[in-house]
């Protein structure tokens, strides 16, 4: 026998999936923005062991010369990703699902119990919560990205008019820097999101589009997932 639980509400659904491909865009156009001026290297000892990024890579995403495209597809995306933002923080502070979502004390020593289970070095069932606690941490951390690169792309936008900005983040050649790295960090979490999701199966990427999981009822016999009552799929 198996049983249908709901996991995502629809409003998590429509920002997940209209998110996904604005910050796709965002990174692509910054990309093709980056290309005119890429100083940024890894340096040890003062040697380069990498430049980000080789002309290989340039050419192989056909980068070069769309300087101008770049700035209308990124500004253009930057008020949608801003938009859907507020829109998905205001929901999760107003519905209640902030409770799921924000790590607590005892997040960071579970995590490394999640990444122990997800190495499989240590095979135990985790616990049956909605985010487990490495989820948690990650879902927070893009939130804050998001905040920081709104911050830092104001900044280097208009360098003048929001001086004030610019100063918090030291400067416009540090706020370019963090908007960089930022945009790196949102890559990283692509890649593990999208490897966590292969690694998980069909059920959970269909969760994300439906809002409900269906498992065996053999699957946390005496347990139910923490899930928000008055959510609806």
């Amino acid at each position: 026998m198996k049983r249908i639980l709901k996991k995502h509400p629809l409003a998590i659904r429509w920002f997940h999936w209209i998110n996904f491909p604005v910050l796709a865009v965002m990174i692509w156009s910054g990309l093709l923005i980056y290309w005119a001026y890429d100083p940024y290297t890894i340096n040890i000892a003062g040697k380069e062991y990498f430049h980000f990024f080789p002309k290989s890579f340039y050419n192989t995403l056909h980068i070069p010369y769309h300087l101008a495209e770049g700035m209308s597809f990124h500004f253009a995306f930057a008020w949608l990703f801003i938009f859907n933002g507020l829109l998905y923080v205001s929901y999760t502070i107003f519905s209640g699902e902030w409770r799921y979502l924000l790590p607590n004390k005892k997040s960071f020593k579970e995590a490394g119990q999640v990444l122990l289970h997800d190495l499989h070095i240590r095979k135990y069932q985790l616990p049956p919560n909605k985010y487990n606690a490495a989820q948690r941490i990650a879902y927070t951390a893009i939130i804050i990205m998001g905040i920081g690169s709104v911050i830092t792309g104001l900044s280097i936008y208009k360098p003048v008019q929001f001086g004030w900005l610019c100063a918090f983040c030291g400067g416009y050649e540090a706020a370019r820097l963090e908007h960089f790295v930022l945009t790196i960090g949102y890559v990283l979490f692509f890649i593990i999101h999208i490897v966590q999701v292969i690694k998980t199966g069909w059920q959970n990427f269909q969760a994300m589009i439906t809002g409900v999981e269906v498992i065996p009822n053999d699957r946390y016999p005496n347990t139910a997932i923490q899930n928000n009552p008055n959510e609806k799929a």
